[in-house]
């Protein structure tokens, strides 16, 4: 008999998560609150529950969505939204991350790595099964390292840093700490970006023009791999 899976979105921004309620809410669903924030599911199959939750933008707000869907026992977690380009991309890529560091925590005056917390993975993996599906949906996606924080990044020395010490591609202000939930639960995790900006000081615009059009293929396309990971995981 075919197990029933439970399948996770996370989205930060709430006009990033708009086009995702939409889809949801225009069919049978049922919608609750999680930390006062929208908490939306449905069942696309006999089999297969999809939870959506709008967690509110920065690491803690995401790292505590992340806990939640693998304490209500989800077998998979997704998270969408708009990331900051490093090196590599360019406005409007999409963006698969396979490895992520939190660019904020600093102990290297005590003798450890940037980024680097104790008794913690050092640089936290997303799972190459949800990899290889997202890639076989959309062979030309870019794919390599993010960096996440606390912090808006729109400086060129911020940038380069990001790219030289870790090679990072993107920056945002959430994979990270989910990848660190799921990596830590043993819940399978992949995060698919789309590039606003460059990082760079005319960050904060571009930034803001994409994300308040609101576009709808970034939710439909990290639904349509939800959807599927049922299948493989």
């Amino acid at each position: 008999m075919k197990k029933n899976k439970k399948i996770g979105i996370i989205v930060a921004d709430a006009d990033e998560f708009r086009p995702l309620a939409g889809k949801i809410t225009k069919g049978a669903h049922v919608k609750e609150t999680f930390l006062k924030r929208d908490k939306l599911s449905f069942m696309p199959d006999d089999f297969t529950q999809i939870i959506a939750i709008h967690c509110g933008i920065g690491k803690v707000n995401a790292a505590a969505a992340a806990a939640h869907l693998v304490d209500i026992g989800c077998d998979a977690v997704f998270n969408y939204g708009l990331s900051g380009g490093i090196s590599g991309v360019r406005r409007g890529d999409m963006f698969l991350g396979t490895e992520f560091l939190e660019h904020d925590f600093d102990l290297t005056m005590i003798g450890y790595r940037p980024c680097e917390k104790p008794g913690q993975t050092y640089i936290y993996k997303s799972d190459k099964r949800l990899n290889e599906l997202v890639k076989s949906l959309m062979p030309d996606i870019k794919q390599g390292t993010a960096v996440s924080g606390d912090r808006f990044i729109c400086s060129d020395a911020d940038r380069s840093f990001f790219k030289d010490k870790f090679g990072a591609m993107s920056c945002d202000m959430e994979t990270a700490a989910i990848a660190f939930v799921c990596e830590y639960a043993s819940v399978p995790f992949a995060s698919v970006r789309r590039i606003s900006d460059d990082a760079g000081a005319d960050a904060a615009e571009c930034y803001r023009e994409m994300n308040s059009s609101a576009e709808t293929d970034l939710a439909d396309f990290t639904l349509e791999c939800a959807c599927k990971a049922a299948e493989i995981i």
